[in-house]
């Protein structure tokens, strides 16, 4: 089987650049109780480490989004728990990609009246943007490719995994997923 996906960030890798963002936000919000926002589903295996590689007080809320209809009109399918007014919240992304969905999450959030709104996200593919939207933290920079592990999926499987994978053969990887997950999983 040729290879139809290949890791492009170890969980070395991840784990190291994790841990600077997480000094970096805890630098600039020392004395300040952030609010993370996590977009679910994918923002959990980012935000679990982030948090973990923060020494200062937070707090920790989930939000989730569902598109809907032909005009990929976006509704909240999860609320914040936590009151958002007069907090320094930081929403946290798996990805960033055309913008559109964080223009709306920051709009969400900016009419709450939040202390002030940023944007941490692991991948930014700002290649893709098709708005202007600010992402103050970024670990990592991509281009088009489709990703899988470390919360991303396809059809629910692959977060599990410890690094980031690119798909380098789509189609060979939709016609058998599951030899691929052979793969990676039988690993030692």
């Amino acid at each position: 089987m040729a290879d139809v996906a290949r890791e492009i960030i170890s969980a070395e890798m991840l784990r190291g650049r994790i841990a600077e963002l997480g000094a970096i936000i805890s630098d600039d919000y020392r004395d300040r109780n952030p609010l993370l926002v996590a977009i679910m589903t994918g923002a959990m295996w980012f935000l679990a480490d982030l948090v973990r590689a923060m020494d200062i007080d937070l707090d920790v809320d989930f939000l989730a989004l569902n598109r809907f209809d032909e005009g990929g009109r976006i509704r909240i399918a999860s609320d914040t728990a936590l009151p958002v007014t007069g907090r320094h919240v930081v929403l946290v992304e798996d990805l960033v990609d055309t913008g559109l969905s964080l223009s709306v999450l920051r709009a969400l959030i900016a009419d709450r009246e939040p202390a002030s709104v940023a944007t941490v996200t692991l991948i930014d593919k700002a290649v893709r943007r098709l708005t202007d939207v600010p992402v103050e933290y970024r670990g990592f920079e991509a281009g088009d490719e489709y990703l899988i592990g470390y919360g991303f999926d396809h059809e629910g499987r692959f977060r599990n995994l410890p690094g980031v994978w690119v798909v380098m053969d789509p189609a060979g990887f939709l016609d058998d997923p599951g030899a691929f997950a052979d793969r990676v999983f039988s690993q030692p």
